[in-house]
């Protein structure tokens, strides 16, 4: 393995993300169900606390704290509380900052099944 392709490259990514266009819907049809996934990959050899911060139009922020092992990559979906460990409303509107304790990647994704099937994926904002 080369110097460039070496594992652990811990300046990769960034420590703050932001998401600003979140929504998770209520209903879906068919057999998947509407959801979101913020996406992060640690490719350093530490582990990654990040905090999430969502931020609502009409309320206070919601907190939350996850991980990510060295080296891997987590789907963290917010239709299931205990993966994002908060309980975040449906239908309502909010954005996301993320902070890591160490240089990762993070990419958002929708899936809205409430008339079929919509799938929009972005990558998140990286602040430096």
């Amino acid at each position: 393995m080369t110097d460039i392709t070496a594992k652990g490259q811990s300046g990769e990514g960034h420590r703050v993300w932001h998401v600003p266009d979140c929504f998770l819907p209520s209903r879906s049809v068919g057999e998947h169900p509407s959801h979101e996934a913020f996406c992060v990959l640690n490719v350093s050899d530490e582990e990654a606390r990040i905090e999430l911060t969502f931020y609502f139009a009409d309320r206070e922020p919601l907190y939350s704290q996850v991980t990510v092992d060295a080296r891997r990559n987590v789907h963290f979906r917010t239709d299931r509380p205990g993966m994002v460990g908060t309980h975040l409303p449906a239908d309502v509107p909010y954005g996301c900052r993320l902070q890591s304790s160490v240089p990762v990647t993070v990419q958002y994704s929708r899936l809205d099944a409430q008339d079929g099937y919509e799938l929009m994926t972005t990558s998140a904002v990286p602040v430096a």
